[in-house]
Formats: structure tokens, sequence, C-alpha cells
């Protein structure tokens, strides 16, 4: 189970950040360019170690793994367990949200995306990052020892595909960057 890898190995998918650095920061730049200021209606869905949430403000995550969720607190991020597909939140309750290469390991990313529109506001913002089949991104991850462990069970999707379930879910989409492997996209409510 997929989970368990998370549990089992958080410090490694952790410790990643600090061991590329400089992709790190550039796929948080990228991301900082097009999330909105956030406030306290603000969260990331799928806030992992809490690596993106902290530096961008946004204090309220989402997380399934216990492991990842701890990391998460001890960088300041208030945690509530759950998934993408059932989020326990309520309805238009969120500003904006943020999920940053996490639908490469939904089983069906339709329902996440059904719940991410559900608990917008109208005109909310969403923000997904995620790595792009095929790309060099990808590629490299294949090949290095330890991120595979991760990223061997992922299902990775074309920027083509994240927008066919962004429009499928209701969403208007504002932004597509798509570099180097790693695409950013952009919508509203």
């Amino acid at each position: 189970m997929l989970k368990d890898v998370f549990e089992e190995y958080a410090e490694d998918y952790d410790r990643w950040f600090d061991e590329h650095r400089d992709e790190y920061l550039g796929e948080l730049a990228r991301i900082h360019k097009v999330f909105p200021p956030p406030d306290t209606r603000s969260i990331e869905v799928g806030v992992g170690s809490g690596r993106f949430a902290a530096p961008l403000g946004i204090t309220l995550g989402i997380e399934p793994s216990r492991a990842l969720c701890r990391m998460a607190r001890q960088r300041g991020i208030e945690v509530i367990r759950g998934n993408a597909e059932t989020l326990p939140i309520r309805n238009k309750s969120c500003s904006s949200v943020l999920l940053v290469t996490v639908i490469c390991f939904l089983e069906d990313p339709f329902p996440a995306f059904r719940e991410l529109h559900r608990i917008l506001i109208p005109w909310g913002f969403l923000v997904v990052g995620f790595i792009e089949r095929g790309g060099q991104i990808h590629l490299n991850y294949l090949r290095e020892i330890g991120k595979g462990r991760f990223l061997s069970r992922a299902r990775f999707y074309s920027s083509d595909e994240v927008l066919t379930f962004l429009k499928g879910s209701g969403f208007h989409v504002t932004t597509v960057d798509s570099r180097a492997g790693f695409c950013v996209i952009a919508a509203r409510k």
C-alpha cells in the first residue's frame, strides 16, 4: 500500500527537498508566482511534510500519512488527516487550494478534483503542480535510487489530461506553466 511507503520512508521523502534544493526552490517559485496571497481559508491538500505550505504561508493542510503529518506540524502547519477524494472540509469554505505532486498517487483524480471544487468558494483558486508523464523529471526520478520507491507506484499524467480533469470538474483554467517536466496549472472555480 502506497500510504505505508510514506509512513516507513517519510524521512527519506523529506530529505529529497534538501538534496535537490535547486529543483525544489524552482518548483516553489513557479507555484508562488501563481498562488494568491494565502488567508485563513487557504489549504494544501496532500501537504506532505509541509515543504510547500510553510514557505507559501499556508497554515492548514490535509494529509493521509501520520509520519508526514508530524513533519508538517513541526513546520507550523495545522494538519487534518484525510484523503483528497473525500475531504473532511465543509462546502465552499476554502478561498484557495494547493495540490502539489498528489494526483500521481490517486487511484482516480476525478473524485479529488470534484472535492476540490466542492470546498472552494465561488471564484476560489486552485493551483496544481505535478510531474508530467514522459518529462525529464519523471525520467530522472525513475532512475534515481530512493525516490523510485515512491514514484514507482505513481501514475503520471500529461498536462492535457490534467486540463481535462479540471475542466470536467467545473474549473476554469487561467494559467499553464509547463517546463522541464514539471507543470503548474492555476484555475478558478
